[in-house]
C-alpha cells in the first residue's frame, strides 16, 4: 500500500523539516501552505531533486471547503492520506483584555479548528483501509500555560484533548493518534522575540539551547515508523527539559 503523507504548514520551519524526514521514510508527501508559496515550491523542488515524489497545495486549514478539496486532490495525485501531520499554526501574544475578535477567530480557526478540519476529511479513507496515523503538533504552552499567550495556550491544550479523545475513538479502526509538544524552537515564529529574550529562553532550557525544527521532525519520524505501531494517545514533549 502506498504511504502518503499530508503535512500542513510545510513551507518552512518545523513543517519543512517534517516533510523532509517523511520523504526519507518512504512517504509520498504533500506540502500544504497558505501564504509562503515561493518557499513551499522551493522545498518541493529540492525534495524532488533528491528523487522523492512530492506536491504542494495551497489551502487555509481553517476553511473546511479548502481542506476538503485538498484531501481530494492529494488522493488523486498521490493516493489516500495514510499519515496526517497537523503542523499549521499561528502565534498570538496579547493580554486577555487586548484580544480582538479577529485574533480570537484566527487563532482558534487555524490552531484548533484547522486540525479538526483536516482530520475529519482524512479519516474516512483511513477507516476504509483500517489503517491510519495522525500526528498533531501542539506546544508545551498547552501543557503549562504562558503569560500573555492565554489564547494560543488554550488552542494547544485543545489539540492535546483532541488527540487523547480521538486516540480512543479511532483505535478500533486501526488508526493511531499522537501529539508532539515542542518547546522553544528556533523558527520564524521566534522573530517577534529580541536577542535578550531568546538568550533567556535558552538559559531557561535545561539543555542550554533552543530546539531546532529537526528535533521535532525526529519525533514525528518515530511516530511515523512501524516500530511505534502500538503507541497511541501519547503526548510527547520535545523541549530540552523546559517544561520540567
Amino acid at each position: 500500500m502506498t504511504k502518503t503523507a499530508l503535512v500542513t504548514g510545510a513551507s518552512r520551519g518545523i513543517g519543512s523539516a517534517i516533510a523532509e524526514a517523511l520523504c526519507e521514510e518512504g512517504y509520498l508527501v504533500c506540502l500544504n501552505y497558505e501564504k509562503s508559496e515561493d518557499r513551499a515550491l522551493e522545498g518541493c523542488s529540492r525534495l524532488m531533486g533528491r528523487g522523492y515524489r512530492t506536491m504542494t497545495y495551497r489551502a487555509d486549514v481553517s476553511d473546511p471547503g479548502q481542506v476538503k478539496d485538498m484531501l481530494l486532490k492529494v488522493k488523486e495525485k498521490l493516493g489516500p492520506v495514510s499519515l496526517l501531520v497537523n503542523n499549521a499554526g499561528v502565534s498570538c501574544q496579547a493580554q486577555i483584555q487586548d484580544l480582538t475578535d479577529e485574533m480570537i477567530d484566527r487563532t482558534i480557526g487555524v490552531n484548533l479548528k484547522g486540525q479538526i478540519n483536516t482530520i475529519r476529511y482524512a479519516v474516512p479513507d483511513m477507516i476504509s483501509n483500517k489503517c491510519g496515523n495522525i500526528i498533531n503538533i501542539a506546544s508545551i504552552w498547552g501543557l503549562r500555560g504562558a503569560s500573555c499567550e492565554s489564547l494560543y495556550a488554550a488552542t494547544k491544550a485543545g489539540v492535546i484533548g483532541l488527540t487523547r479523545s480521538l486516540a480512543m475513538e479511532l483505535a478500533p479502526s486501526g488508526i493511531r493518534v499522537n501529539c508532539i509538544c515542542p518547546g522553544v524552537i528556533d523558527t520564524d515564529m521566534m522573530a517577534e522575540y529580541d536577542d535578550v529574550t531568546k538568550k533567556q529562553l535558552a538559559f531557561d532550557t535545561p539543555m542550554g539551547r533552543l530546539g531546532t525544527p529537526e528535533d521535532v521532525a525526529e519525533a514525528v519520524r518515530y511516530f511515523a515508523k512501524e516500530g511505534s505501531v502500538f503507541v497511541t494517545g501519547q503526548v510527547l514533549t520535545v523541549d530540552g527539559g523546559f517544561a520540567g
